[in-house]
């Protein structure tokens, strides 16, 4: 076995996976899993660069997270960074920053990359079990962009668009730097017009429209937060817990009347669901209409939610 470490710098959060590895029988043993919300994409949309404050949060997580790959003794880090960081001017103040700390360049990784690394993570112990056969459409949530990778066995296509819960958020909810609360019926429409955009650009790549009729065969597979509060939120828990979650079926009728409830509610009544992260409040309400627009331009009748994604994915790069 091979003790990893990965770590996955988003838009919103940060997460980081200590793992032994072991490629001869496929299994992955988890040591440490943990996630802060750390909203490195504060703004980038707007400004091109990475604020001071959103850098500063980022680097503190990083200095817990190098203690904890010290103390477990992973022999091989791997830090990655997506969405935010490709898109920001000043990416350069962050690669020094994180190699200073953890002593990793960070990889500023395409979409495409991105994708791959979602799909291996979601898909390898599905495969060959009969209650989620393939093939998979997969689609991984995040905060500034949101990747499609469709395949069986590998990747067929993919495509990252940018869309996100946090980009959106930004975009069409923040008036004069404060979230409207709950949104207008006008802003919930220029959010989904994007993601319908989006869709269609990720369609000249990735097969959408029906692919996951029970006809088709393709299973919808969710990756990310906003897909995995959804789905607390689905299964009426009383606390997040990652065991239940990982793996359940959620419906579109659910996530419909889901979104709908998130969309027409105000933060301190999102804030008191028992299941949400404090970092989540302001950006599910788009995170939620980004998964129904896309089981809705699939035809999936239900999403596999799953817990493992781009973070078990970098982990099996460096095993």
């Amino acid at each position: 076995m091979t003790r990893v470490a990965a770590v996955d710098c988003g838009t919103n959060s940060i997460r980081l996976l200590v793992a032994d590895a072991d490629p001869a029988t496929g299994e992955l043993i988890e040591l440490d899993r943990r996630m802060k919300i750390v909203r490195l994409g504060q703004g980038v949309d707007r400004t091109g660069r990475l604020a001071p404050e959103a850098l500063e949060r980022t680097f503190a997580a990083c200095r817990e997270y190098a203690e904890v790959i010290r103390e477990l003794g992973a022999e091989r880090v791997r830090f990655v960074a997506t969405s935010a960081s490709r898109d920001a001017e000043n990416r350069e103040e962050f690669v020094h920053g994180v190699m200073e700390i953890l002593g990793v360049e960070p990889e500023v990784i395409s979409g495409d990359q991105e994708a791959e690394f979602s799909f291996t993570g979601a898909t390898k112990e599905l495969m060959g079990r009969s209650h989620v056969p393939g093939p998979y459409l997969v689609v991984d949530i995040g905060g500034g962009s949101t990747e499609f990778v469709e395949g069986g066995e590998g990747v067929r296509a993919a495509r990252s668009v940018d869309i996100g819960c946090v980009r959106l958020t930004e975009r069409h909810l923040a008036v004069d730097g404060r979230i409207t609360d709950p949104p207008t019926e006008d802003q919930i429409a220029a959010i989904k017009r994007d993601v319908d955009t989006a869709l269609d650009l990720a369609e000249r790549t990735v097969p959408l429209t029906r692919a996951c009729r029970p006809a088709d065969g393709h299973a919808l597979v969710g990756l990310a937060g906003s897909v995995t509060t959804v789905a607390g939120i689905a299964l009426g828990l009383a606390e997040y817990e990652s065991s239940a979650i990982h793996h359940s079926r959620i419906t579109l009728d659910q996530v419909r009347e889901i979104t709908g409830k998130l969309l027409g509610s105000t933060h301190d009544e999102r804030a008191r669901i028992p299941v949400m992260h404090p970092g989540r409040v302001d950006v599910i309400g788009a995170g939620a209409l980004i998964l129904l627009s896309i089981m809705e331009r699939t035809g999936a009748e239900e999403v596999v939610v799953s817990e493992h994604d781009i973070l078990d994915g970098i982990a099996w790069s460096i095993a």
